[in-house]
């Protein structure tokens, strides 16, 4: 039976030159694709090739202040060999667009728009890339570094809530300032 390094490699075989080493992190195996562009045939091959028959997730990851400023995860998984392996890409805020890999597997559809909607990266060929938390016409991407935690006040009266939202303390909230971090955190806090 492979393991998940042998995969890794035999996919980074197939790309010669367009991975950076395989990365061992706790027993899991990551492979950073250099050229985002190329992400669709990377995941056709390992799902024809290679067997990874199921899309676990799709994530973003926004390195505010970074360049490149997004990183796109894709979690795959094979059911025949009990293998996960993760393939990471970075794209460019200028760019903030890659190939869609819904036509690997279907279920990356709500994935790639949970995106689109949160961070505002774009993709390619999606048949159907529109906003799925927030509402159409919302101007701003909720969960990049640069948006407030209170949010922003919005121009759309009558569809949807439009201030932004108050964060008077409460039990969940991080407070803002304190001595260190932990008088800051809500789970040490005495309660007042």
């Amino acid at each position: 039976m492979p393991t998940p390094l042998d995969l890794a490699q035999k996919l980074a075989a197939k790309f010669e030159g367009l991975f950076e080493p395989p990365v061992e992190f706790r027993e899991e195996i990551t492979l950073k694709l250099t050229d985002a562009g190329r992400i669709a045939e990377v995941c056709a091959v390992a799902k024809k090739d290679l067997g990874f028959d199921y899309l676990v997730d799709i994530s973003s990851v926004d390195n505010y202040g970074d360049d490149p400023r997004f990183s796109i995860v894709y979690e795959l998984y094979s059911y025949a060999d009990r293998i996960h392996l993760r393939l990471k890409t970075d794209v460019s805020e200028e760019k903030s667009e890659l190939p869609t890999v819904t036509t690997v597997w279907k279920t990356a559809n709500w994935h790639e728009r949970e995106i689109y909607d949160m961070m505002g990266v774009r993709f390619s060929q999606h048949p159907d890339l529109r906003r799925i938390l927030m509402w159409d016409g919302y101007p701003y991407f909720p969960l990049r570094k640069d948006f407030p935690l209170a949010g922003k006040p919005s121009e759309t009266p009558e569809v949807a809530f439009s201030r932004a939202a108050p964060m008077a303390g409460g039990p969940f909230v991080t407070l803002a300032g304190g001595k260190d971090s932990q008088a800051r955190e809500p789970r040490i806090r005495n309660p007042e």
